[in-house]
C-alpha cells in the first residue's frame, strides 16, 4: 500500500467501464451534414444550431450552438476551438462568448460556441447531459475532413473554467490543450495526473478569493510542476496568477498559446485516473480499455502505461481520497491524500500500432511487475472496428490488440 499526497500522485491511463448507461448520442445524415456546412462558414455570420439533449439525462434541454470558422483553412485542416461560458444569464453569456471569439488572435480557426440550456442546478458544463453533447461533437469534428484532428482544444471562463479543467482531465486523450481562466476546481474533480499529454494553459487573478480560486489555481500549477519534473518533456503548462486582479482578466492569451501545440494521440508513456464525472467513466483512454472493473467495490482507479522498444509495462491501483483540508466558509474538500492499492482483479483491452511497438516482432507485457503476455499479435478488421466505435478518431487507426485478464 503507498500514501501519498495529491500533489505527488503518480499513477493512470486506460478506460473504465461506465457507471450508467449513455443514451446513443449518434447523429444521423441531416444532422451531420447541417453541422458540418455551418461549422465551416464564416464565424462573423452567427451561424448557429440546436440540439435536444435525452431527457433521461437532462429534461426539456436544448442546447444552442454557435458554429464558424476564421480566416482561411490550412493545408492540414482548422484547429477547433470549443469555448465555454461562464454563469450569468446564459442569453448573454452566450452572446459575450460569440464576441470573444471573434476578437481572439487565433485565425484560421474554427469555433464552437455552446449555450448551457438551463440554468439553476443545471448549470454545469460538466453533467451527464453535457457529456452527451460532448462526446457526439468529438466525433462529428474529428469526422471533418477541413478539421485538424491533432489540434482540439476546450477553454472557458469562470463557470467555463471550471469546466473546462474537469473536461481537460476526463477527454485528455482528445486534446492538444485546454484553458480554463478564473477557475479553480479541488483536484479530485480533475486529476492533473491526466494531462501528461495536453498543452494546460490556466489563468487567474491572484485576487480572485471567491471559492478560493487563486488557492486552487495555484495548487495546480504545484502539481504541474511537480509532475513535469518527474516526467520531463510531459506535462507542459503556464499556469499564472494575474497580479491585482480579481475575478476579471485578460482573456486574449489563452487561444493564441494552445494553438502552438498538438496532439498525441499515441503516446508511449501517460498517465491517467479513472474518475467519475457526474456518475459517467469513460470506457476507453488512449489505446486502452476496461473491459471489467478491477474491484467491484472501488470507484477509482489509476493505471500507468509506459511502452519501451517492445515491452509494456501497465500498472493498475485502486485509488482512496481522503479530505486533509476542508475550507471553512463554504464546507469545499479543497486538499487531499491519496491511497493506491494495487488492483487484484481486471480485465483490460490493450490496442497495438508500428507507432508504439515493433508489431512483426513479440510484445511483452507486465501488469504490476508481473509479466502477463509474451507473442506476436495478429492485425485484425475487427480490432479496427473497436477501435473506431470507442473512439471514432481516425488518428488511433489500431489493427493490433491483446487482452488481459487477472
Amino acid at each position: 500500500m503507498k500514501t501519498h499526497l495529491l500533489a505527488l500522485t503518480l499513477t493512470a491511463l486506460a478506460g473504465a467501464a461506465q457507471a450508467s448507461t449513455m443514451p446513443n448520442n449518434a447523429p444521423d445524415d441531416k444532422e451531420q451534414s447541417e453541422f458540418r456546412s455551418l461549422l465551416t462558414d464564416s464565424l462573423s455570420k452567427g451561424g448557429h444550431t440546436t440540439w435536444l439533449l435525452p431527457d433521461s439525462l437532462e429534461p426539456n434541454a436544448q442546447m444552442n450552438f454557435y458554429l464558424g470558422v476564421k480566416g482561411e483553412k490550412p493545408a492540414e485542416g482548422y484547429p477547433v476551438f470549443l469555448y465555454l461560458h461562464g454563469s450569468g444569464p446564459r442569453d448573454a453569456e452566450w452572446a459575450t462568448g460569440l464576441a470573444l471569439a471573434k476578437g481572439f488572435q487565433d485565425s484560421p480557426s474554427m469555433y464552437i460556441i455552446p449555450q448551457i440550456p438551463q440554468e439553476g442546478e443545471w448549470y454545469r458544463w460538466y453533467q451527464r447531459s453535457k457529456q452527451w453533447a460532448w462526446d457526439r461533437i468529438l466525433r462529428l469534428i474529428l469526422a471533418m475532413p477541413e478539421v485538424d484532428k491533432n489540434r482540439i482544444y476546450i477553454f472557458g471562463i469562470s463557470e467555463g473554467g471550471y469546466g473546462s479543467q474537469r473536461m481537460a482531465s476526463f477527454y485528455a486523450d482528445y486534446l492538444a490543450g485546454a484553458g480554463p481562466m478564473a477557475g479553480g476546481e479541488p483536484l479530485k474533480n480533475a486529476p492533473v495526473e491526466n494531462l501528461g499529454n495536453v498543452a494546460f494553459s490556466f489563468l487567474t487573478g491572484d485576487q480572485d478569493k471567491m471559492f478560493y480560486r487563486y488557492m486552487l489555481t495555484r495548487t495546480t500549477g504545484e502539481k504541474l510542476d511537480s509532475m513535469q519534473a518527474l516526467f520531463p518533456g510531459e506535462y507542459r503548462h503556464r499556469v499564472e496568477l494575474i497580479p491585482g486582479r480579481g475575478h476579471g482578466i485578460d482573456y486574449s492569451p489563452t487561444t493564441p498559446w494552445l494553438a502552438g501545440y498538438r496532439r498525441n494521440a499515441q503516446p508511449k508513456h501517460f498517465i491517467w485516473e479513472n474518475f467519475e464525472m457526474d456518475g459517467i467513466k469513460r470506457n476507453a483512454f488512449y489505446n486502452l480499455q476496461v473491459l471489467g472493473e478491477t474491484d467491484a467495490y472501488r470507484t477509482r482507479y489509476e493505471f500507468t502505461a509506459n511502452a519501451e522498444t517492445n515491452i509494456i509495462d501497465i500498472t493498475a491501483d485502486a485509488v482512496e481520497y481522503s479530505t486533509t483540508w476542508k475550507d471553512p466558509m463554504w464546507g469545499i474538500d479543497m486538499l487531499f491524500a491519496t491511497t493506491l492499492t494495487p488492483a487484484q482483479h481486471g480485465h483490460l483491452r490493450i490496442f497495438l500500432s508500428d507507432s508504439l511497438v515493433n508489431t512483426k516482432k513479440a510484445v511483452r507485457i507486465r501488469l504490476n511487475g508481473r509479466e502477463v503476455f509474451r507473442g506476436k499479435v495478429k492485425a485484425s478488421m475487427t480490432t479496427r472496428r473497436q477501435a473506431d466505435e470507442l473512439w471514432g478518431d481516425p488518428m488511433r487507426d489500431f489493427r493490433h490488440a491483446v487482452e488481459i485478464k487477472w
